[in-house]
């Protein structure tokens, strides 16, 4: 019971059988009601895992004189090196591929990690900024890369094992994972460095890094609910409650939708659920801004507690668990234990990194999505994102073998768990997942196009579960398994003119209508681009049809 996921309302391996949009309409009117069908037990091991994340930071913190023992936590635990204890062992922990885009719902079973599986071994694949550049350009790790990580995760070890994180050490990992991130940019986001890395920075450049700290903690929260001021979010709201494992209830994830299952545009509860959300985002980082450590911080705590409460108890796909922990733990750090530090007492130096960091990255990432990561512009769960549909002509994934990777083809890896019509129904719900969310209908043309009509001969990828199985890493963050991607995979696998065709759709810009797509094949490159208008996707259902 435990270990066996929700079956779907129909046979899977005769629903593989079906054209695009009966497919699409059936696996999406399941997951409106039973979302991934996620075993209840894997839901026990992600609240182990925040266990074993929590013990860890105990763990590191014992180094401390006078800290790390649960009888006295009241005492050290909003203490200096306690914080930045919890910021270097947030960033290894993501980088050991612990954290974000790890276990069952990121599509990874066996192994249930990517991380330091990829990131210590040479020869897997990577995505480096000069792609082409002598030495560091290359599509494949070296030894440089494994060492530069290896070094980089010593680092993080040796100043958690100090009494007091060194300065020296800090500045050390201020400029390791920036040049982990030219080696291979999976790296850089995969250490979080929008908040853990411009942290660590703020900590080696000021004595007091308290009100640097403050305004990135802040800017998280602002520019999060700032980037679900779009119509995408509504979607989100009732794709993330129909697989929430405590709403399990029908009429509830009827709720969410106009008029199920006839259609599965969002309704006006899930859109009002939307914008109480945003507000409650938006309200976070002013309220406790404003508080100087009476009612006004209690109240602006409170709210943080339910927002955070919230996303943690829906288990989102992706599972930023920890990370929301580490929100939270901080906002009582700095805003309660230091709630009358002012963002005024930051340095210069400070002042411009926090600048840079969490102002002008952010703007120009809501302007320009293409040129920004999401995670960088801070652009959280908006359901806006860049997104990619890998589609594998007859039995051709199997060239994916000749990479060097840990995590075998994703049929393989449920393989060893489930049948064969288990797998289907679990690789076919990502399906839906994607198709739910406004930017998925888009697919409801590119598809049949990429396809030429042949849907029927292809396996439908989700790209998240393909960087999962080639990078090692993966976080919603479609700029990893677009272009570049392909063209590595592509210069090592040598697929044949139409076996793999890939679907690519970019964010919609600030101020944008439209999402731009790409239909690439492997071997000749591009098919076809073009632009769909967000107000017309808007009036169709996730399968195609006009609502």
């Amino acid at each position: 019971m435990f270990l066996k996921p929700i079956p779907p309302p129909y046979d899977p391996l005769e629903w593989a059988k079906k054209p695009f949009a009966e497919k699409a309409a059936m696996v999406c009117n399941a997951w409106a009601m039973q979302g991934y069908g996620t075993p209840l037990g894997v839901y026990f091991v992600y609240a182990f895992k925040i266990a074993g994340y929590v013990a860890g930071w105990f763990f590191f913190c014992s180094f401390t004189p006078g800290m790390g023992h649960l009888a006295n936590v009241g005492d050290w635990w909003l203490a200096r090196e306690a914080f930045q204890k919890a910021i270097l062992w947030s960033m290894l922990f993501e980088i050991l591929g612990l954290g974000c885009g790890s276990g069952p719902l990121t599509g990874r079973y066996v192994p249930p990690i990517g991380g330091l599986l990829y990131f210590l071994r040479p020869g897997t694949t990577k995505l480096p900024i000069f792609e082409g550049a002598p030495i560091i350009g290359g599509p494949r790790r070296t030894w440089l890369d494994v060492l530069a990580y290896a070094a980089t995760a010593l680092c993080a070890i040796a100043a958690l094992t100090s009494a007091r994180p060194p300065t020296e050490l800090l500045v050390a990992l201020a400029v390791l994972l920036p040049f982990l991130g030219i080696l291979d940019k999976t790296l850089f986001l995969a250490a979080r460095g929008e908040h853990y890395w411009t942290t660590i920075l703020v900590m080696a450049i000021a004595a007091d890094f308290v009100p640097g700290a403050k305004g990135i903690h802040a800017a998280l929260w602002f520019w999060a609910g700032f980037s679900k001021l779009n119509h995408h979010f509504p979607s989100v709201v009732g794709v993330m409650t129909s697989n929430s494992p405590v709403t399990r209830f029908a009429f509830l994830r009827r709720l969410m939708y106009r008029d199920f299952p006839r259609d599965l545009t969002p309704s006006g509860f899930a859109s009002i659920m939307g914008h109480a959300g945003t507000v409650l985002e938006l309200a976070v980082p002013i309220i406790l801004l404003c508080g100087r450590g009476g009612t006004v911080t209690i109240v602006g705590l409170l709210l943080m507690l339910a927002l955070h409460g919230f996303i943690t108890s829906n288990v989102p796909m992706g599972v930023p668990l920890e990370w929301n922990v580490m929100m939270v733990y901080g906002g009582f750090f700095l805003f309660w234990k230091h709630a009358g530090v002012p963002l005024t007492d930051m340095t210069l130096p400070v002042a411009a990194v926090v600048a840079f960091m969490c102002v002008a990255l952010p703007i120009l990432g809501n302007l320009y999505p293409s040129k920004i990561p999401f995670l960088l512009a801070m652009r959280y769960y908006a359901g806006n994102w860049a997104y990619s549909v890998w589609l594998f002509k007859g039995d051709c994934h199997t060239k994916l073998d000749r990479l060097t990777k840990t995590s075998p083809w994703i049929h393989d890896q449920l393989g060893i768990l489930y049948d064969k019509s288990q797998c289907v129904g679990i690789v076919g719900k990502v399906m839906a997942f994607r198709l739910m969310h406004l930017h998925g209908r888009v697919l409801e043309k590119a598809i049949p196009r990429a396809c030429a009509g042949s849907f029927e001969e292809y396996e439908w990828i989700d790209g998240e579960i393909v960087a999962g199985m080639v990078l090692g890493w993966n976080f919603g963050e479609g700029h990893l398994h677009s272009e570049q991607l392909l063209r590595a995979v592509q210069a090592q696998c040598d697929f044949a003119a139409g076996e793999l065709r890939c679907v690519m759709v970019e964010s919609q810009p600030l101020f944008g209508s439209t999402l731009h797509y790409r239909i690439h094949d492997a071997k000749t490159g591009l098919l076809e681009e073009g632009n769909a208008d967000v107000r017309e996707l808007r009036t169709r259902h996730p399968w195609g049809l006009t609502a």
